[in-house]
């Protein structure tokens, strides 16, 4: 791959918002000129969706199991299968480059582990050669910490990682156990951690805590992406933000947010935090849900 290509991977639990943030920088990127390609690394295979109109593609998991008749691991055959370009990769909003992992049979193989056999097998069949993107985006399910699904970080695969997170516990105990990751193959050329997006989801929105824990492990929040129902009608419609609105204030906070991940430097080992650590947060978490909860207005009759 060129050297100034610019590989950014999104992490972070399942439903937390990352293949919307990930495909609207994607959108947004693309409305610059540069050439885009975005690789979904979730099992669900639904990361490139809101690029293609609500059409789905077939997964590199997928064509390669159509090429033989036993139903194996995938680094079990992929080399010196056939495997064409056109056949994993497809064009998306303004020419974005879309292509999806997917995963193993349920109950076979580990999906982790396929994310880096499919890179691999692009980069074998010369896509990156080829289309000389200017940036590829990984969207990577980080609520699974198995060491498959650890492999990318151990590969070093993108120059930085970037974890989506909101001020709910389970998001941040996600975002910690990254963070983990991360620090465990920092000494071993892995990938470094660019930073964190607050992304507000839940019923609890507290950018103060969101900070103070960004803060605690080292890293930063590079930006925020409100809640908006906006955003929610859009993905209706198989569409970005930036496709579907592009001139509301929300499709400018994508644009915004792109440009601070094209212009971030950071690049750090995180210090993830401890159990207890974990836990005191977690019960201020509880204790901030409790007080909204309390102040709503109720439709109970006297």
């Amino acid at each position: 791959m060129e050297n100034n290509l610019r590989q950014i991977a999104f992490f972070g639990k399942g439903g937390i918002g990352k293949s919307t943030i990930a495909s609207n920088v994607a959108a947004a990127l693309a409305d610059r000129g540069l050439k885009v390609m975005m690789i979904g690394c979730d099992p669900k295979s639904d990361c490139t969706r809101n690029l293609r109109g609500d059409v789905e593609i077939p997964t590199i998991s997928e064509v390669l199991r159509g090429k033989v008749e036993a139903q194996l691991e995938l680094d079990e055959f992929i080399y010196g299968k056939d495997v064409k370009m056109e056949e994993v990769v497809y064009e998306g909003y303004k020419g974005v480059l879309c292509a999806e992992a997917g995963g193993p049979e349920p109950g076979v193989g580990c999906a982790g582990r396929g994310i880096v056999v499919a890179v691999e097998l692009l980069k074998r069949i010369g896509v990156f050669a080829e289309y000389k993107p200017n940036v590829v985006i990984y969207d990577i399910l980080g609520d699974i910490v198995c060491g498959g699904f650890g492999m990318n970080l151990r590969k070093g695969m993108a120059d930085q990682a970037i974890v989506v997170t909101s001020a709910d516990y389970l998001s941040i105990y996600a975002a910690n156990n990254i963070c983990k990751g991360i620090a465990r193959y920092a000494d071993r050329q892995g990938t470094p951690l660019g930073g964190f997006i607050y992304n507000v989801r839940g019923a609890v929105d507290d950018f103060e805590l969101v900070k103070e824990f960004c803060k605690q492990t080292g890293a930063r929040v590079i930006g925020s992406i409100p809640g908006d129902m906006n955003i929610t009608e859009n993905e209706i419609y198989g569409q970005t933000t930036i496709e579907r609105q592009p001139d509301s204030d929300i499709a400018q906070r994508f644009r915004d947010l792109a440009s601070r991940i094209m212009e971030n430097t950071d690049r750090i080992t995180p210090v993830p935090l401890k159990n207890e650590e974990l836990i005191e947060l977690a019960k201020r978490i509880r204790e901030k849900a409790r007080k909204q909860v309390e102040q709503k207005p109720t439709n109970r009759e006297p």
